[in-house]
C-alpha cells in the first residue's frame, strides 16, 4: 500500500459533522459510521479510528475551527522527528491524520487512580523545551492532552503553537502535582470533583491566579472529613 493509506477513511469522515457550542463546551457530532469509532472529543474537534486502519487517528475539526487545523498541520511539521509527540501523516479538508497512540491520559489516571510517574511529568518539560527551540509556544498543555504510555508522557493537540502568551496551564499543572497530588496518589477521584475543579479554574485569571489558595479552597469543599 501507499504511505497514503490513511485517505481510505475519507468517505466514512465526509458522512461525519462535527458541531462547535461554546470555547470552552465539547463539540456534538451528527451522522454515522459503523468504521468510525470515536475515540475523544475536544472543544474544536473530535478524534476518530478508522477500524480498518487502527493504527491512524483522524481529528476531525469543526467548520469554525478550521484555522486551528492549519495551525496544527504547520506545527507538526515543525516537529518532525520529535519522540514526544504523535506523528503526523498527512490532512483532507476537514481533518488531520496523526499516529494513534495508546495510553490513558492524565485525566483519566486521576478518574482511574493510575500512578503518574515524575518521569512522565519531565517528558512534557523536554517536550515544552523541544517546542521552544523550534520557535514554537507550548500551550494549552493540560490533563487531557497528555497521555501515559509505559511510563513515559507524550503530549497530544499542538494546534495553539502558534498563539502568543503562556497560558500557564501546565505549570499550574506541575505545581499541583508537586504540592497537591502526594496526597491523592492512586485514589480514584469522582468525576463529578474533576468537573467541578476544572470549571473552577477556568473562572480563574491564569495571570493572577494563587494555586495555594485555589487549593485550599478546592480542599474545603470537597475533601472535608
Amino acid at each position: 500500500m501507499s504511505n497514503e493509506q490513511w485517505k481510505q477513511a475519507e468517505t466514512a469522515l465526509s458522512r461525519m459533522e462535527v458541531i462547535k457550542s461554546g470555547d470552552n463546551d465539547p463539540v456534538t457530532i451528527e451522522g454515522e459510521s459503523d468504521d468510525l469509532r470515536c475515540i475523544g472529543i475536544g472543544t474544536d474537534a473530535t478524534v476518530f479510528v478508522y477500524e480498518p486502519l487502527p493504527s491512524y487517528a483522524y481529528k476531525l475539526y469543526a467548520s469554525q475551527a478550521l484555522p486551528k487545523k492549519e495551525a496544527e498541520i504547520e506545527v507538526y511539521h515543525k516537529l518532525t522527528g520529535s519522540p514526544y509527540f504523535p506523528v503526523f501523516y498527512g490532512a483532507g479538508e476537514r481533518y488531520v491524520v496523526i499516529s494513534h497512540e495508546s495510553g490513558l491520559t492524565l485525566y483519566d489516571c486521576l478518574l482511574y487512580g493510575v500512578s503518574i510517574p515524575k518521569q512522565a511529568i519531565d517528558d512534557v518539560e523536554a517536550a515544552r523545551a523541544f517546542v521552544r527551540d523550534k520557535g514554537l509556544n507550548p500551550r494549552d498543555i493540560h490533563l487531557k492532552n497528555v497521555l501515559l504510555q509505559e511510563g513515559r508522557g507524550k503530549v497530544l493537540d499542538v494546534s495553539e503553537y502558534i498563539q502568543d502568551g503562556n497560558d500557564k496551564r501546565w505549570e499550574h499543572l506541575v505545581w499541583a502535582y508537586d504540592n497537591v497530588y502526594p496526597l491523592l496518589e492512586g485514589k480514584k477521584l469522582p468525576l463529578w470533583v474533576l468537573e467541578a475543579v476544572k470549571n473552577g479554574y477556568y473562572r480563574l485569571d491564569p495571570s493572577s491566579v494563587n494555586m495555594q489558595e485555589f487549593a485550599d479552597r478546592i480542599g474545603r469543599l470537597f475533601f472535608r472529613k
